[in-house]
């Protein structure tokens, strides 16, 4: 008896464990509002990631999008091109990815640069 005990002890300890991490998923929403659907994740994806996007002109442009999902790896970024920009973060304990706060800033100057170069560029043409 004793050694059928510790075989089944070394076997629960040597068993891989599965995962029982959950994220929040959403897809290109506007709002954070949206982003509270809960999902279990795969064993081989560890991560919970929300990435932030925001940036742009014109009908489509100027808002910002958020999407969360579960992740095999950790792509942490924040890149800042002026008028675009976007951050991913990443966290891997369950539901830690509720927040959506972003990070990232879009450089007014750079905006007000590339708009009058525009208008240079259009008064030049006489359009």
């Amino acid at each position: 008896m004793k050694a059928f005990l510790i075989a089944l002890l070394v076997a629960v300890l040597c068993a891989k464990q599965a995962s029982s991490l959950f994220c929040y998923i959403c897809e290109n929403e506007h709002s954070n509002w949206n982003c509270f659907k809960t999902y279990k994740c795969e064993d081989h994806e560890n991560y919970c990631i929300t990435t932030y996007t925001t940036g742009g002109l014109g009908k489509d442009g100027g808002g910002h999008r958020i999407t969360k999902k579960c992740s095999v790896d950790c792509p942490e970024t924040n890149v800042n091109f002026g008028l675009v920009a976007y951050s991913t973060t990443c966290c891997s304990n369950s539901l830690c990815n509720i927040s959506g706060a972003n990070s990232i800033k879009v450089s007014y100057a750079v905006m007000l640069l590339g708009i009058v170069a525009s208008l240079i560029c259009v008064i030049k043409a006489g359009v």
